[in-house]
């Protein structure tokens, strides 16, 4: 099986896409929001753009409203989210995601959890993270732990956010993902953001 850097095709020129970066948690504070220092660095690091970062406590219509107010960001391609994905009463990422999300990645998730497996064995059942698309944004939520978080960017996003990468990744699809959207959300028509569907603009 070939590795992840075997599929770059290193004659395309790399494109960067501003990417928001949400925790979602009751307790972490700037000052201890490891995994969302991490996800950070991450962006950083692969050479994209951290275009914002917020963090949202575990309420349904708080995490919606930051969705949403995102989607709509011109100047915002993905959005990742880290904590809320399991089984608790107050874990709810998912469920504010199926208020946002026009079209499911279901993919991601099954992936996250098959990767997962080989680390934590049966344990990874536990976690609900997902993936969509909205207005042509990228929507990714993956449990709040640095591990999972690590995982979820070294072994997925890392690879599918980069254009080089082949057979096929979600940067070059990007330009395309409103093409046939009448979807409307507040009174807006969202394939009217036309003008954002180059990534990194």
């Amino acid at each position: 099986m070939a590795r992840q850097t075997d599929r770059l095709d290193m004659s395309v020129p790399f494109q960067p896409v501003n990417i928001a970066v949400m925790t979602v948690s009751d307790t972490r504070t700037e000052a201890d929001d490891r995994s969302g220092d991490l996800l950070a660095a991450r962006i950083a690091e692969d050479g994209h753009v951290l275009a914002d970062r917020a963090i949202i406590t575990d309420d349904v219509p708080k995490i919606i409203e930051r969705l949403q107010s995102w989607v709509e960001d011109p100047q915002i391609d993905v959005v990742v989210t880290t904590g809320g994905t399991g089984l608790t009463g107050r874990d709810s990422t998912p469920e504010a995601f199926d208020a946002v999300v026009e079209k499911e990645i279901g993919g991601f998730g099954e992936l996250f959890r098959m990767l997962s497996y080989q680390k934590i064995g049966t344990s990874t059942v536990q976690s609900r993270a997902l993936a969509g698309v909205a207005g042509g944004t990228y929507l990714f939520a993956l449990p709040g732990s640095t591990s999972a978080c690590k995982d979820g960017w070294d072994d997925i996003l890392r690879y599918q956010l980069d254009i080089r990468h082949k057979p096929c990744n979600f940067v070059e699809i990007m330009p395309r993902l409103s093409e046939s959207s009448t979807t409307r959300r507040g009174g807006r028509c969202l394939i009217c953001r036309s003008s954002r569907r180059s990534p990194g603009r």
